[in-house]
């Protein structure tokens, strides 16, 4: 607790965004020793979900491990443990994203962890073969459609978002958005880069400018029929007809149709022991617990995500119905998106 308190003070020192703290005591500690100090560990984090927490505390009445979590935007939680070097305090590092994964990897900020119950419950193509990180929830790149403007039928395949049909009714996220750039690398990887390339040509010939910096703006502007089609995570259409965000967007979400292409290029929520983590075998042990079935199926349900095996029960998800994924590897996604990211500047995707 009083390490993180610290840590805090000096991200707000250095201007960056502190969403919340949470420090959850469950009822195991109270069954520690009483001259023993109780196990804590450190949780930076890039989600910032109150079910989150609950899991959290959940994690902590069934080992006694206390949890102390930050969270703050991904790249200034990378950043912040970069300077932090050997005395962070954190111990388990969430990011978002394939692209993110990699650049913490590539920065030495994870350490290689191995454990049966992982092995077990993440699929090969959503961890690393190393070990430094592993999925806790998928999210699915869909295609948004406003069906009084385009025949979401006609809508099948990624492919088809470049077609000469689209012209001036594309809308798309600007490339700084990591889950554009990892939705290009997976192309480049299963189509082979002279075709992504064309790929990215055609949409950006079809866009309706400007481009957009976040997914929900995007998918009101297809709602409202500023845009036909657009490319957005479906958790956040899914948020908007939760009713999360308010009234308004719940209406405009009922004007969308999700449309998942096949096959869908798929992210995930990921998870690894931080390089200089003080408890590493604690904090795996919260990783192995929110990546299980009942831990990772609470984890994905706070972001309206899907768990790492089958689709869940969600009933807004089950009403955008089932996905293929692609089978492309996260680790081979985050390996690309660098050279995904440069080959969207060189064709003008803004």
């Amino acid at each position: 607790m009083k390490r993180i308190s610290s840590a805090t003070v000096r991200l707000a020192a250095a201007g960056l965004t502190v969403v919340s703290i949470a420090t959850a005591v469950g009822a195991g500690l109270a069954q520690q020793a009483p001259n023993r100090k109780p196990v804590e560990i450190g949780v930076y984090s890039g989600r910032h979900y109150n079910t989150d927490k609950e899991l959290y505390r959940q994690f902590t009445a069934r080992t006694g491990i206390k949890v102390n979590v930050l969270e703050a935007k991904d790249d200034a939680i990378i950043e912040r443990l970069k300077s932090e070097g050997r005395n962070s305090p954190a111990d388990v590092l969430v990011l978002v994203d394939a692209a993110r994964l990699d650049t913490a990897t590539d920065q030495g900020l994870f350490q290689p962890s191995r454990s049966a119950a992982l092995q077990r419950d993440v699929p090969a193509n959503l961890r690393d073969s190393q070990g430094r990180w592993y999925g806790l929830t998928r999210r699915v790149r869909a295609v948004v459609v406003n069906p009084k403007l385009v025949n979401p039928a006609t809508i099948r395949t990624y492919a088809d978002l470049a077609k000469p049909a689209l012209k001036g009714k594309l809308c798309l996220r600007d490339r700084k958005s990591p889950y554009n750039q990892s939705l290009v690398a997976s192309q480049m990887i299963l189509r082979g880069d002279a075709t992504a390339r064309n790929w990215v040509r055609g949409m950006v010939a079809n866009v309706k400018q400007p481009f957009f910096t976040s997914d929900t703006p995007l998918a009101r502007a297809v709602a409202r029929g500023e845009c036909a089609v657009g490319v957005v995570n479906s958790y956040y259409v899914a948020r908007m007809l939760s009713g999360e965000g308010g009234a308004e967007d719940k209406r405009l979400a009922e004007q969308l149709r999700v449309v998942y292409v096949n096959p869908s290029h798929v992210n995930i929520s990921g998870a690894g022991v931080t390089r200089h983590a003080k408890n590493p075998q604690a904090a795996l042990r919260l990783i192995e617990f929110l990546a299980s079935p009942t831990g990772g199926r609470g984890y994905a349900e706070a972001n309206n995500e899907y768990p790492l095996k089958g689709v869940g029960d969600n009933p807004i998800l089950k009403r955008f119905g089932t996905f293929r994924a692609d089978g492309v590897s996260v680790e081979q996604i985050g390996a690309r998106s660098r050279a995904a990211t440069r080959m969207m500047e060189t064709n003008g995707w803004k």
